[in-house]
């Protein structure tokens, strides 16, 4: 081995390695963010885009839950001179419910309020999408146990995009 193969080879072997390291890693970053998308809960509505965000702003509401914001992106799009679908999240919550799970891990105030996207596709289908309460179990050191606090929500918006004949089966 010459002098300058002496000084490359180990250079060669940590620009691999190092190489290999930031592969891992981006790797594993692109894992999780698909496994974040994965574990969205995504209902297909029995309902029109607009009667679904009717059906499930009167439930929440009815269930003691406030509407804190109303965000229509298909609106936003307009306004740059977009179009895009009927596009709206729902951040809703209730401030008897979240506050003790903010109390029990103060950081977990960055995933309250609750949200919830409903969305219209292509083909006139509506869909509505929210993070399940079994993803936030332990997120921002909350205890556990108290995500499921969060669940009834979920049944709330389930059952007022549920297809009308799909409520009278499950009777």
């Amino acid at each position: 081995m010459t002098v300058h193969e002496k000084t490359t080879y180990p250079m060669l072997v940590w620009s691999t390695l190092l190489l290999l390291i930031v592969l891992v890693f981006a790797t594993g970053n692109l894992d999780a963010s698909d496994k974040t998308q994965e574990s969205a809960m995504r209902l297909k509505s029995g309902y029109s885009y607009s009667d679904s965000m009717d059906r499930i702003k009167g439930a929440l509401q009815s269930s003691g839950f406030r509407i804190f914001a109303t965000i229509d992106h298909q609106a936003a799009a307009r306004d740059v001179g977009l179009d895009m679908p009927p596009t709206t999240v729902l951040i809703y919550g209730n401030p008897k419910g979240g506050t003790p799970l903010m109390l029990a891990a103060p950081d977990f105030a960055l995933e309250l309020p609750l949200r919830v996207l409903v969305r219209q596709d292509n083909d006139g289908e509506t869909f509505v999408t929210l993070n399940s309460s079994s993803d936030l179990e332990g997120k921002h050191g909350l205890p556990t146990g108290m995500a499921a606090k969060l669940a009834p929500a979920e049944m709330i918006i389930a059952g007022a995009i549920a297809a009308p004949n799909m409520r009278t089966q499950a009777r």
